[in-house]
C-alpha cells in the first residue's frame, strides 16, 4: 500500500477521537514520520492527551503516560536499580519512558532535573542508569504536552530540550459545531475506544524508512540552509536555528513529500513545515518580544525566494 493511502488511513482514525483539528493531526503525523518528537502548547482541556492516545493506536504503539507534576523525580522516566535480596545484585527497574510512544502530560510543571531526564532518550535513543546504558525500544518517540507559559505551576522548558522536539503546535479552541459534534460522541461512549489500529510497529519502522529515503536535491538543500541562515542574522531573533533545525526542517520535508505521493522533495513541501519545525527555537529580540505582531520565521519564508525544479 502506498505511504500516502497509509498516512491517510491514520488521520481517518485519530479523527475518530478528535474533532475539527485536522491541519493539526497531518502535522503530528509528519513528524512522526520523520523520527521527531513532538511538543503540543496549549491550555489544559483541549484534547492535547487525546490525539496522542490516538496515535498510540492508531499506530500500534505501546505507550506510557506520566502526568508531571513538581514530585515527579527523574528515576521515575529513566528507571532505577534496586537491590534483590533473593540474587544479591542490583537489578534495573524500567522507567516509564521505556516504550514506544511516551506521552509526557504538562512537561513544564515539572524540576528542570525531571526535565532533563527525558534528552538522552530523545536525542539519542537510550537511558543511563548507574554508568549502564538500555536502548528504548523502536519506534520510539515523545509528544509532550505542556501549558502556556505563566499558567499556574508551570516554568520554561530550558532552550536545549525546546531544540530537541521537531515541531512544536497548539491545537486551540474547537468551532462550535466542531464541540457540538464532540458532545455528541462523547454521549455514544468514549471516542477513544473507536481508534483501530492501521500499522504495527514493523509498518511504521518502515514509512519512517521510506520517508528517510527520499530524494533531497541540492537546490532545495540549499533552499533549507538559506532558510535556517535567514534566522541567524535576522534583526528581531537573537538566536537563530541551530544545525539540528536544520536536519529537522530536511525530515520533516521528506516526510511531507512521502505523504503527499512523490519520492523527492519540492520547495513547496519545504515552506509547508519551515515555522512549524523553527519558530519554538528561536529567540526573538526584545523588540520582537513586546511587539505580538512580529513573525520573523514567516518574513524570512516570504523573503527567500524558492529555486525552479526542473
Amino acid at each position: 500500500m502506498e505511504a500516502s493511502k497509509i498516512a491517510a488511513d491514520i488521520l481517518t482514525q485519530v479523527r475518530k477521537a478528535v474533532v475539527g483539528k485536522d491541519d493539526t493531526m497531518a502535522r503530528v503525523l509528519l513528524a512522526i514520520l520523520a523520527q521527531g518528537h513532538i511538543l503540543l502548547e496549549d491550555i489544559p482541556g483541549v484534547g492535547k492527551t487525546t490525539m496522542a492516545l490516538a496515535f498510540a493506536r492508531a499506530l500500534g504503539l505501546a505507550y506510557s503516560r506520566v502526568q508531571f507534576t513538581p514530585d515527579v523525580m527523574p528515576s521515575d522516566i529513566t528507571g532505577f536499580s534496586l537491590y534483590n535480596r533473593e540474587t544479591g545484585r542490583m537489578e534495573y527497574q524500567p522507567g516509564a519512558v521505556l516504550c514506544n510512544l511516551f506521552l509526557a502530560d504538562e512537561l513544564n510543571r515539572a524540576t528542570s532535573r525531571t526535565q532533563s531526564a527525558l534528552l538522552e532518550a530523545m536525542e539519542e535513543g537510550q537511558v543511563t542508569v548507574d554508568g549502564e546504558s538500555r536502548p528504548v525500544p523502536q519506534p520510539f518517540l515523545v509528544i509532550a504536552t505542556q501549558n502556556p507559559a505563566g499558567a499556574s505551576g508551570t516554568q520554561l522548558l530550558p532552550d536545549s530540550q525546546m531544540d530537541r522536539f521537531m515541531i512544536r503546535l497548539s491545537i486551540g479552541y474547537p468551532r462550535p459545531e466542531d464541540e457540538l459534534e464532540l458532545l455528541r460522541r462523547k454521549g455514544r461512549g468514549n471516542p477513544l475506544d473507536q481508534v483501530e489500529q492501521v500499522v504495527d510497529k514493523p509498518g511504521l519502522l518502515a514509512l519512517r524508512e521510506a520517508a528517510a529515503a527520499v530524494h533531497t536535491g541540492e537546490a532545495v538543500l540549499d533552499y533549507i540552509i538559506r532558510l535556517v541562515g535567514a534566522t541567524r542574522s535576522h534583526p528581531l531573533i537573537a538566536q537563530g536555528g541551530s544545525p539540528r533545525a536544520t536536519l529537522a526542517l530536511a525530515a520533516m520535508s521528506r516526510a511531507a513529500a512521502l505523504v503527499r505521493g512523490r519520492d523527492y522533495v519540492i520547495p513547496d513541501d519545504v515552506a509547508l513545515v519551515f515555522r512549524d519545525v523553527i519558530a519554538h527555537r528561536l529567540i526573538l529580540s526584545p523588540r520582537a518580544e513586546a511587539d505580538p505582531k512580529a513573525d520573523p520565521a514567516r518574513e524570512i519564508l516570504r523573503a527567500a525566494p524558492p529555486p525552479k525544479i526542473q
